[in-house]
């Protein structure tokens, strides 16, 4: 019996009966584990479970000072709903979440901006909803008036068979389609959205910055702001990332004009995204791309795409 939690320890069992084991301190936040079972990798069962690296597993919160703007606190709460939709582009039945701020069913006259947010490889539109807690982060920031009131969308960016799908361009390609032709239309009729460009917002971590960037970028007439969490265009592979400088070197002066931010968040050097992001702002310092980039440590995990989520929405909309 092991525990695999970022690495592999081995557990002990008392006599009891009692498997047991000690792991190296943990950073802050969320982390995925399993257990090894002869090798065999399984969620505990005596843990709540979370879809992650392509498959269920098992999750741990470290607390740590400064994690309280995720805390359940003593304000008005909004809602997480689940919608089903039926998508002509991948043929067959797709689900979004959507956060409803506190309000929402007794302001009736009432529109919102909204946020369209995806999540990473190996993940689907719960990800944001259970491992981002993206309610309870609005929540707060809005009763403290950090944040406008918004409706965000979770969106499922899987749209060719698994996480791992999502990279490829056709891939990026189909889900363009997936986002502008469903998606955004099945919101703007069964929800009190705003519809102008200015009141829609995309952003995305890992898979989802790569669809934030491509769909975003290449609509920026549509989403004037972009949040790119721990991604960036990859700098091994040319045949991908090239047509993309080349779109915005063509159509740099459009992207500056419609962009009111493109906001490019790291988890600093830990990130293993953060070679490609680097050079990746390299190459829009030589095109003159207009962008905004900060880090918050931790890597390529949830507790960093938490913070990103609370700083980028403070700038929304405003």
């Amino acid at each position: 019996m092991q525990i695999d939690l970022g690495k592999k320890y081995d557990m002990v069992k008392d006599k009891d009966g009692v498997w047991d084991v000690t792991t190296e301190p943990l950073s802050e936040g969320f982390h995925y584990y399993s257990l090894l079972i002869d090798g065999v990798a399984v969620a505990d069962p005596a843990s709540e479970s979370f879809y992650g690296m392509g498959r269920m597993a098992s999750g741990i919160e470290i607390p740590f000072p400064g994690d309280d703007y995720y805390a359940v606190r003593d304000v008005p709460h909004g809602e997480v709903r689940m919608k089903r939709y039926y998508s002509s582009v991948t043929h067959s039945w797709r689900r979004f979440f959507i956060y409803t701020p506190a309000g929402y069913d007794v302001n009736t006259s009432e529109k919102y901006p909204v946020l369209y947010i995806l999540h990473g490889g190996g993940e689907d539109e719960r990800g944001w909803a259970d491992q981002g807690k993206t309610d309870l982060i609005l929540d707060n920031l809005i009763t403290e008036k950090k944040a406008k009131p918004m409706l965000i969308v979770m969106v499922d960016g899987n749209v060719g068979g698994g996480g791992a799908s999502g990279f490829g361009e056709q891939s990026l390609r189909t889900f363009e389609s997936e986002l502008k032709q469903m998606v955004i239309p099945v919101v703007e009729k069964n929800y009190r959205v705003k519809t102008d460009a200015n009141s829609r917002a995309l952003a995305g971590l890992s898979m989802g910055g790569l669809q934030t960037l491509y769909v975003g970028v290449r609509n920026s007439d549509m989403f004037p702001y972009l949040g790119v969490f721990s991604s960036g265009w990859w700098s091994n592979q040319p045949n991908l990332s090239n047509p993309q400088y080349e779109f915005m070197k063509t159509n740099k002066t459009n992207i500056n004009n419609n962009l009111k931010s493109f906001w490019i968040a790291m988890g600093g050097e830990e990130d293993i995204a953060y070679k490609n992001c680097k050079i990746m702002l390299g190459k829009f310092d030589e095109m003159g791309i207009k962008y905004s980039y900060t880090e918050h440590p931790g890597g390529h995990t949830w507790p960093v795409w938490r913070n990103n989520l609370y700083n980028f929405t403070q700038i929304l909309f405003k």
